[in-house]
């Protein structure tokens, strides 16, 4: 049976109609509403790729029904900067060399956003529990760390 609700993404309303329940919020963003940003690999979550903020936390938006969102707010990596302004996280990776493939970088600048904005002096163990849900085959996570520290720098300046 075909459903209708709407979710709140990035600020906007957007309508999902002719869904099925069981269509996680990973599905939902990248195949109903086109926001290709947040990314699905492993789809158990596993590697970290698909992090979305609801209601300002972190999740992995392939372990989230897309329904049970409504009424929720929900944030992808297209709403953290923008093309002609990337937040400090964002700049920060490009700056430091902590991209590579980039498969891993949305899910990892989210789950990055949300540490330093709820401890923005974070220590090295913190950052290692912040970001060890999200899986890098490329970066060999030196560089992620480099990131980090460049940020947590930018926003004590």
């Amino acid at each position: 049976m075909a459903e209708h609700y709407t979710l709140r993404v990035n600020g906007a309303s957007h309508d999902v109609r002719d869904a099925w329940l069981g269509e996680s919020l990973l599905y939902v963003l990248r195949e109903r509403l086109g926001l290709y940003g947040t990314k699905g690999a492993c789809e158990q979550g596993e590697c970290g790729s698909c992090t979305v903020f609801l209601d300002g936390a972190a999740v992995c938006s392939c372990l989230v029904l897309a329904a049970s969102a409504e009424g929720c707010d929900v944030t992808t990596i297209e709403h953290i900067g923008s093309d002609d302004e990337p937040s400090d996280v964002q700049r920060a990776f490009v700056e430091q060399g902590g991209v590579q493939c980039g498969f891993c970088t949305p899910g990892l600048v989210m789950a990055v956003h949300a540490l330093l904005d709820a401890n923005p002096s974070p220590t090295r163990p913190e950052i290692r529990e912040a970001i060890s849900g999200n899986l890098c085959r490329c970066t060999g996570y030196g560089r992620i760390f480099e990131a980090v520290d460049a940020a947590i720098r930018e926003r004590g300046a």
